[in-house]
């Protein structure tokens, strides 16, 4: 049986992006995850892109959407990472929906260097990375 997975952040376009392929890939056919944001940015970020295939996760073609898209559909678990997702009033979701929240720093936000901002996307995807393998083992 396939677990649907929702992945809520307040732009879709970094956070919640990576997630969502994360959850695809490791979930290796038993999960389905799609990602949307309260506020979306209109755009994926380029960066969230080249970290998943930096690491050898496939991305798919993601966009940034509303959560209103996957309102009334059925979820069995909804990840919030960022903490001003988490805090906003979610849309409705038919049944007993399990929620999470892992809070992750919004790589988007980083400035600097390029190896800066390189670093500041992986600290995101492997802090994400970590809480999926542990809800993984744990299902």
């Amino acid at each position: 049986m396939t677990s649907r997975i929702l992945v809520l952040c307040t732009g879709n376009s970094c956070r919640s992006v990576m997630a969502e392929a994360l959850f695809n890939h490791m979930g290796k056919g038993t999960i389905e995850a799609v990602s949307a944001g309260s506020h979306p940015a209109g755009y994926v970020h380029p960066k969230s892109i080249e970290t998943l295939k930096r690491h050898g996760i496939d991305p798919g073609t993601p966009r940034s959407k509303s959560w209103n898209e996957f309102s009334g559909q059925s979820f069995d678990l909804v990840v919030t990472v960022c903490d001003a997702a988490a805090a906003e009033s979610c849309p409705a979701f038919i049944g007993q929906v399990k929620k999470l929240h892992w809070s992750t720093p919004d790589p988007a936000k980083a400035t600097g260097t390029d190896a800066q901002i390189e670093a500041a996307f992986d600290e995101a995807y492997y802090r994400l990375k970590e809480k999926i393998e542990e809800y993984l083992k744990n299902a």
